[in-house]
């Protein structure tokens, strides 16, 4: 399982790391060879990834973070940074649906949205970035931040207007935050999955309407998890070193017309 470890010897940072694609790509980066800090609120559930992760030969650590709290993400970062090392890697995954047509969406759950998807995103790579910065390393090959966007970032899904606004922010966001770091040797990309069934969806999949939505898909299928793991690792590995502002769309054909 780790026998190519193209990210020996660095530590990588996971947000939103308890389940779904954030503990799938905790494990695949793992493997590659980084040191993976699994983060998020439900600390039973990192821990458990953590120790999945060490089980099986790699090095993994989990910590508690609500990316909302803002007050959470730079103690969190200054902490690991002295338990385990300056972050090389952050993996921007924690992210909430924004579920509710317009008419119906309350303050509160636009602010949910934006406050996970679009102000946890930046103050965590503004604090990834500080420490990439102060650990120089731009002489070791440079700073990698992957912003997990979506498809929702440049295709319209119907029904999640607060999610396709927080991600389409994302997107932006990733280019501007590549332009004002590339001097620094910060590559700042987003990944944008298509549908995978994770635990969170599986049961609407499973319905009428989610059979219908899986058959409107030009090749009548899901994604798996794995589908994405090449454009992770190339992200947020060497590959990446001349890639930066670039969002990487990886959805099956999902969004084409």
């Amino acid at each position: 399982m780790f026998a190519e470890r193209p990210l020996e010897g660095k530590v990588a940072l996971v947000t939103g790391a308890s389940g779904g694609l954030g503990a799938h790509f905790a494990r695949v980066l793992a493997a590659a060879g980084a040191e993976v800090v699994l983060a998020a609120r439900r600390v039973e559930l990192v821990e458990a990834g953590a120790a999945e992760i060490t089980a099986h030969g790699g090095l993994a650590h989990a910590r508690a973070l609500d990316v909302a709290d803002v007050a959470q993400i730079g103690p969190l970062f200054e902490e690991v940074a002295a338990a385990v090392g300056p972050v090389g890697i952050l993996i921007n995954n924690a992210g909430v649906g924004g579920e509710g047509r317009a008419l119906d969406l309350t303050p509160q759950a636009w602010d949910q949205a934006f406050d996970v998807n679009v102000r946890g995103v930046f103050f965590c790579a503004q604090a990834a970035a500080r420490q990439m910065i102060a650990a120089d390393m731009a002489a070791h090959g440079g700073g990698r931040i992957v912003n997990i966007a979506s498809i929702a970032a440049h295709t319209v899904l119907p029904g999640l207007s607060a999610y396709n606004a927080s991600k389409a922010a994302v997107g932006m966001l990733t280019k501007a935050l590549a332009r004002e770091w590339a001097r620094h040797h910060i590559a700042v990309n987003a990944l944008c999955p298509g549908y995978v069934e994770t635990d969170i969806n599986r049961d609407w999949f499973e319905t009428e309407g989610g059979q219908k939505q899986v058959r409107g898909f030009p090749r009548r299928r899901l994604m798996e998890a794995t589908d994405l793991d090449a454009a992770l690792l190339m992200l947020a590995g060497p590959a990446a070193s001349a890639i930066t502002g670039t969002l990487v769309t990886v959805d099956d054909g999902q969004s084409l017309p």
